[in-house]
């Protein structure tokens, strides 16, 4: 399959440090984990590695230092046919993550350090001007300055290209930057913390994206774990259910797994609610596997999931 437009996708490479227990330790207590793993991660990587595994043309902008770590996301993009536009910045650190994994569900609580990355600022964006406008799909997320993912937005949309903002971590947002977003791809308690409607069904979903809607994005797709997805427009609301691949292991970077799978279904021309559920697939398969860059799969794998109805 054909790679599609170019997908340009700005924000945070981190080296995940993951613990597995039984539980998170309590203020001053010391317990005994299960297991340790040091592996590529940050959300804007996870969904450029998503993207890359899949066929597309990806390209990562974000600063890293100049360490052992950046050394792992370099290699971490070539495995996965990802080109980077890196600032090296040798006054700070590449970011690293703190991830607890709770043994018996997979659930996860994490830590987020960006380091370099959190000096990207809108200058840099202004000096990559030519990569962003060049893109066929933009997506960035809020791990970096929000100042300056909100040029990197404006400078997409003046050059027509579709445009996805993934509101991770949620954080108060310039009213301005709704209006710039083709798609706003929130999960539960993000939705909730942009608009002040919780999302525990798919009814409050939708208040929640009707919210949404009225700050000026063009469509929101909710992502509601075991659930799915919802897509909902001014035209019309639907509900993707999960695509299951399996028991679940772990669920860090099904998130990104699922926006990596929006961009590149949507850089290839694919009509939007197929884009959601290919992108479900992506992360009912990430999943089912450890770890997150690692967990990704290929575009093979994603088709005969789907192939399977």
């Amino acid at each position: 399959m054909a790679s599609g437009k170019p997908v340009v996708i700005l924000g945070v490479f981190v080296a995940d440090t993951a613990y597995r227990a039984d539980r998170q330790p309590r203020m001053g207590e010391t317990i005994l984990g299960n297991s340790f793993k040091l592996g590529p991660g940050g959300k804007g990587s996870n969904q450029a590695v998503a993207a890359g595994k899949l066929g597309a043309d990806v390209t990562f902008l974000t600063r890293l230092g100049v360490d052992a770590f950046a050394d792992m996301a370099k290699a971490t993009w070539a495995e996965a046919s990802v080109k980077s536009a890196v600032i090296e910045t040798p006054q700070s650190y590449t970011g690293a993550a703190y991830i607890f994994i709770e043994e018996t569900t997979g659930n996860n609580a994490i830590i987020v350090s960006p380091g370099a990355a959190m000096l990207i600022s809108p200058e840099d964006i202004e000096a990559n001007a030519g990569l962003i406008g060049g893109a066929g799909v933009f997506v960035t997320q809020l791990e970096q300055p929000i100042d300056a993912a909100l040029r990197a937005l404006e400078i997409a949309r003046g050059a027509g290209v579709t445009t996805i903002l993934n509101p991770a971590p949620a954080a108060k947002l310039p009213d301005r930057i709704y209006t710039l977003c083709d798609y706003v791809t929130p999960n539960e308690t993000e939705a909730e913390e942009l608009t002040g409607i919780k999302v525990s069904s798919i009814d409050e979903a939708r208040r929640a994206a009707d919210s949404l809607l009225k700050k000026g994005v063009g469509a929101v797709i909710i992502t509601l774990g075991e659930k799915g997805a919802l897509l909902h427009t001014a035209a019309r609301s639907d509900h993707v259910p999960v695509v299951s691949a399996g028991p679940v292991v772990e669920t860090t970077g099904a998130g990104d797994a699922f926006n990596g799978g929006l961009a590149a279904a949507l850089a290839k021309g694919v009509e939007p609610l197929q884009a959601v559920r290919f992108a479900c697939a992506v992360a009912g398969i990430s999943v089912t596997r450890p770890g997150t860059a690692p967990s990704m799969p290929t575009l093979h794998e994603v088709e005969a999931l789907l192939a399977e109805g």
